[in-house]
């Protein structure tokens, strides 16, 4: 029995067919498979009764797992997907079974597809090309090592959902039109003309390029030179590298001298000064003053609608320190307003805990978060980023002087104490925060944590163990 697969919609053609021979009992060595155009040979079988015999089975690791395996470019890849699901039928576990010939082969192949996957996301340049419609239009040209074109197009659908584009390859070509992704055989001409996009993206690229990182063979590991020949950059790459050596040496030439060691003394007193509960380094004695001079000193408002300052009394027993604004604070203006922040309100509620008498806020005040099509998805800020507006912080701890802090999540526990390893273990403990009074630091989970749990009881469990921490949060809060 032959079976010949179309050269678009590959996989669900696959999947179909593979159904309908395993439950008909067709063993793996009397069928043969092709995609595109069928195959010359011997037919094994006549395709006769192929009525369901059995209930074929397979865990739900095959699926995703075969997916991948049928867009390799191995012609064998079909016959060995349906022993592998032949064989499953009888021998449980077999998924797991890493030193079977079979699944090693199999797997080298997924890893495979994979890699292409990743070097199709990664090396796919757009060059914009005349407009049919008020969306802008781009074009681009990849050759990958197997046929991928539709699993890959999926990514790209999603992050360039607002233009029009088209990949084309060797095998098949993705067009992408008013927000609808459809696969079309290949037409492939020539690549895309050259557009302003591509100087400026050169441009990007050498002035990002750092000499003294220079790894020419980790590079060609990560970016083989058979792609160099469609990415635009690659032409800078034999001059950036031939000059790297100088560039090293004028960088080594101005860098800055070594600070005096009077500088460290300063800056102790300006600590000092910041946090021993008196003014700030503003001058101000009040949140409202402190919050309009740092919003004009804050570094970190690319992309975002506003800065987020702490909210609460300014007299708080309780200070409450998070990650940073979501999405939804970002639009507001106000902390805790989100998912994350409503899940907060309601277990602080549970746990007794007097909303009216905490201040909360975040490690950082801006909403880090990396564009999806129309979403806006979160991103966590760096520790670079928290250290480098930890200031803002230290002056609301200094104004608020509360009794005690809760550290919700690794950036806040990282802003107060320099450290967030292990803050599964060192949930439900108290440490001691850097500078100021040294306030007493209570670590837990973040909230979005929670939210993030798989399944029901997990949630349920981790709520109540976070009802817990608030609890005992107050109860020092009772004793101080």
């Amino acid at each position: 029995m032959h079976l010949t697969l179309p050269r678009i919609g590959t996989w669900e053609a696959f999947r179909s067919e593979l159904r309908r021979v395993a439950a008909a009992g067709v063993p793996p060595e009397e069928v043969s498979w092709s995609r595109g155009t069928a195959e010359g040979g011997l037919d094994l079988v006549p395709e006769a009764d192929l009525a369901p015999r059995r209930e074929a089975r397979a865990p739900k690791a095959f699926a995703g797992f075969a997916r991948l395996v049928a867009h390799h470019s191995d012609p064998e890849r079909f016959a060995l997907l349906h022993l592998l699901l032949d064989r499953l039928q009888s021998e449980k576990g077999l998924m797991e079974v890493r030193t079977d010939p079979l699944l090693t082969r199999l797997y080298r192949m997924e890893k495979a597809v994979r890699r292409d996957l990743h070097k199709m996301h990664a090396f796919v340049r757009f060059r914009e090309v005349d407009a049919q419609g008020p969306r802008r239009r781009f074009a681009a040209w990849f050759e990958p090592d197997h046929p991928i074109v539709e699993p890959g197009a999926e990514h790209f659908a999603k992050r360039f959902a607002d233009m029009d584009w088209t990949i084309a390859t060797p095998d098949l070509t993705a067009v992408f039109e008013d927000g609808t992704l459809r696969i079309e055989d290949a037409d492939a001409g020539p690549p895309p003309a050259e557009d302003a996009t591509q100087a400026l993206w050169n441009t990007y690229y050498s002035n990002i390029f750092n000499p003294a990182r220079l790894k020419p063979d980790a590079m060609r590991a990560e970016m083989p030179k058979k792609y160099w020949r469609n990415l635009p950059e690659a032409r800078l790459i034999p001059s950036l590298i031939a000059g790297a050596e100088a560039r090293v040496r004028a960088m080594r030439e101005a860098a800055p001298t070594i600070a005096p060691a009077r500088a460290a003394a300063v800056a102790a007193q300006l600590r000092e000064k910041t946090m021993d509960g008196g003014p700030d380094l503003f001058g101000h004695n009040s949140l409202a003053a402190l919050n309009a001079d740092a919003e004009a000193r804050y570094p970190y408002r690319e992309g975002i609608t506003q800065l987020v300052p702490g909210e609460g009394p300014a007299d708080a027993d309780l200070m409450v320190v998070g990650e940073q604004p979501g999405d939804q604070e970002d639009l507001a203006g106000r902390p805790f307003v989100g998912p994350a922040g409503q899940l907060f309100d309601r277990l602080a509620e549970k746990a007794g805990l007097p909303r009216d008498r905490v201040y909360v806020t975040n490690a950082t005040k801006h909403f880090k978060y990396e564009p999806r099509g129309k979403f806006r998805m979160h991103k966590s800020p760096t520790l670079t980023e928290i250290k480098n507006v930890r200031w803002w912080l230290d002056e609301e701890r200094a104004l608020i002087d509360p009794k005690v802090i809760l550290a919700m999540g690794g950036s806040a526990a990282y802003a107060l104490t320099g450290n967030k390893k292990d803050m599964l273990k060192r949930r439900s403990s108290v440490e001691t925060a850097m500078g100021g009074r040294g306030e007493p630091v209570f670590i837990t989970v973040h909230p979005s944590f929670l939210l993030r749990l798989p399944d029901e009881e997990s949630r349920a469990r981790e709520q109540e163990r976070f009802v817990s921490d608030l609890k005992d949060v107050w109860k020092m809060v009772e004793a101080a």
